[in-house]
């Protein structure tokens, strides 16, 4: 066995396809596009933001796959299984999925966060990540085993901000979420890592996406210098999603230009 082997560097996720949640902007219409490029067809979603689908669709169309369109609330349980069930009659099958979609954090301290809004990003960012791989875990199984499961949380699992307990909460939560399910699929050859970005151009950042000096103030904590872009996350999305990382699972890739290790110096 030539234990040095590699695979082609293009097309490797030929026949595959990928559900990403909250791919019509940022990381997951990034990874949407760069899982494309590779040979991927998309399942495409959005909650409020169809024209932004519909860029995602076209960017997938160019790369020469083919793309549908679900509009989703991953809070919602029987949202989020009527979304499988399209998908299904679509493609026929399912190997990739990429949890992405969640709210940012509200900006509110605890003492102030009432119960409906508390609830509201725990809905969506740890109960939409679980309804999404509860489903996806049963079609594997159902298909015999193998596939990849990514989970997008952020370095705000290790690294807490005032006003944003919600936020922090969940992302922390789907980092453990991540390790279990590393243990219980591993018979199944089911994949489950984590990616944890930190300052990304994306909507989330918008005013620092906008303003080069606000990006540059924000900026100045990062070793590198500078903001991350989506294209670099989906990127590593690929790497998670193809054969390439078939002996990595339970892992957290954090992708922040050396944020978290500058965390704490001078202390």
């Amino acid at each position: 066995m030539n234990i040095y082997k590699t695979e082609n560097v293009m097309g490797k996720l030929e026949g595959k396809i990928a559900l990403i949640t909250g791919s019509d902007s940022g990381i997951g219409q990034a990874s949407a596009i760069e899982l494309a490029k590779e040979g991927a067809d998309v399942v495409i979603t959005y909650h409020s933001d169809k024209e932004g689908a519909e860029e995602t669709l076209k960017a997938v169309q160019e790369a020469g796959r083919k793309g549908i369109i679900i509009k989703i609330d991953v809070s919602d349980e029987e949202n989020v299984e009527r979304m499988f069930d399209k998908a299904l009659e679509e493609f026929g099958d399912l190997h990739i999925l990429i949890n992405n979609a969640a709210i940012n954090g509200q900006g509110i301290r605890v003492e102030d966060l009432s119960t409906e809004k508390w609830d509201k990003a725990i809905k969506t960012n740890l109960y939409g990540y679980f309804f999404c791989v509860r489903r996806f875990i049963n079609i594997r199984k159902q298909k015999g085993g193998k596939g990849k499961i990514i989970n997008v949380s952020s370095v705000h699992e290790d690294i807490p901000a005032p006003g944003t307990a919600d936020y922090c909460s969940t992302k922390g939560a789907i980092r453990m979420l991540t390790r279990t399910l590393a243990l219980e699929l591993a018979e199944y050859q089911i994949n489950v890592n984590n990616i944890a970005p930190g300052m990304i151009l994306t909507p989330f950042n918008q005013e620092a996406q906008e303003d080069k000096e606000v990006r540059k103030d924000k900026a100045s904590n990062i070793p590198l210098k500078r903001a991350g872009t989506p294209a670099e996350i989906g990127k590593l999305a690929v790497f998670l999603a193809s054969s390439d990382s078939d002996y990595v699972t339970g892992s957290t890739y954090v992708m922040d230009g050396g944020l978290m290790q500058n965390v704490g110096q001078g202390a």
